[in-house]
């Protein structure tokens, strides 16, 4: 009875590593490593199989020299913690971590790492959110204001137009007619999809290799590369809806490479999955990210905060709709995008829950 005890205690521990969000990483004497849970297989984006008994140093270094850190841990016997430390992964990503050692035994220590990128990103995350639904509930009030007196404008048109026998002044009240038109469409792209979504079994890649075509018969020049991970299980979506959102992403970064003459633009549409990822408030066992990373001109710094708001654009033939549209249809999904950029780098990430949704 002891036995089986014990053998449900060290399960229900194991189980409650796995689905911290913190990174746990096991170490021995010689600090190569013995296990480590879901969340460090995530931020070292290896699996513990490929890399178990290899030395930590060979997968992670800081700057305050790691090694050191825990060697020190190991031959006081003494837990250390360091803040705001940078890390540099084995692919050669570089992260802001809080992390801790903790020495178990003379043999053992344990690695506690807290990224503080992704708690910086969550924060942005959550302000994202709420900026985009304050603006979905302006612009359906100033929707709202703009067509009523827009259908009254069209009606008047239209029985003025009746009683005119000059087919030259018809002319005038048939451009009034078209430029209220214009008007409605344009509010009403400014509201984004203006159908319900109708969620089912749908292959991102399937999304992602309709998306390619297109560009390339648009334009050839542009070379666009694949990066994609065929592990991925499919999505709950709409595949309409989702086409257009990664065609008004990748468009947009296409048509941007143009304008600025980017020589040897290049688009590069890659896929991952994220375990234990939070998109704003809420926490997703496993979320599809799809980034599509472009060497062009970059984002203007004074656009940054206000890239997904309708009517903004740093191109000069842009409408300014394609990404408020595409952020608006990765919301209706339990999602949403973001966006990093520099001169020669700009990465636009459209991050999907891959859960079961319950409407």
């Amino acid at each position: 009875m002891g036995s089986r005890g014990a053998d449900m205690a060290d399960s229900m521990y194991q189980r409650l590593m796995e689905h911290l969000t913190t990174a746990v990483v096991l170490l021995d004497g010689e600090l190569r490593l013995q296990w480590m849970n879901p969340a460090a297989e995530a931020l070292l984006a290896i699996s513990l199989g490929r890399v178990q008994g290899a030395r930590l140093c060979q997968l992670m270094e800081s700057d305050d020299g790691l090694g050191e850190v825990l060697g020190k841990a190991r031959d006081e016997f003494h837990p250390f913690t360091q803040r705001e430390a940078r890390l540099v992964m084995l692919a050669g990503d570089a992260l802001v971590v809080d992390y801790t050692v903790t020495p178990l035994s003379r043999e053992e220590l344990l690695l506690e790492v807290e990224p503080r990128d992704r708690l910086m990103q969550i924060s942005r995350e959550e302000a994202l959110l709420t900026r985009q639904e304050t603006i979905k509930v302006l612009t359906r009030g100033l929707a709202h204001e703009v067509k009523n007196p827009l259908g009254g404008i069209r009606g008047a048109a239209q029985l003025l137009e009746r009683d005119l026998d000059d087919p030259g002044q018809r002319e005038f009240t048939r451009i009034i007619v078209e430029e209220v038109d214009r008007l409605r469409d344009l509010v009403d792209s400014m509201l984004g999809p203006n159908r319900m979504t109708h969620h089912e079994p749908l292959n991102i890649h399937k999304v992602l290799e309709r998306v390619r075509s297109l560009l390339l018969a648009e334009h050839p020049r542009v070379a666009i590369e694949r990066d994609y991970d065929p592990s991925l299980p499919d999505l709950a979506g709409d595949e309409a809806q989702m086409i257009q959102a990664v065609l008004n992403v990748a468009r947009n970064a296409v048509e941007a490479m143009s304008e600025a003459g980017t020589p040897d633009p290049r688009l590069v549409l890659r896929t991952r999955a994220r375990r234990q990822f939070t998109l704003g408030a809420e926490r997703h066992r496993l979320v599809c990210e799809v980034a599509l990373v472009d060497n062009g001109p970059g984002v203007p710094e004074a656009l940054r905060e206000t890239l997904f708001y309708p009517m903004v654009s740093g191109r000069a033939e842009g409408s300014g709709l394609g990404l408020s549209i595409a952020q608006a249809i990765l919301h209706q999904h339990q999602g949403l995008i973001e966006c990093d950029s520099e001169p020669g780098h700009t990465e636009f990430r459209l991050l999907i829950p891959l859960e079961k949704r319950h409407d």
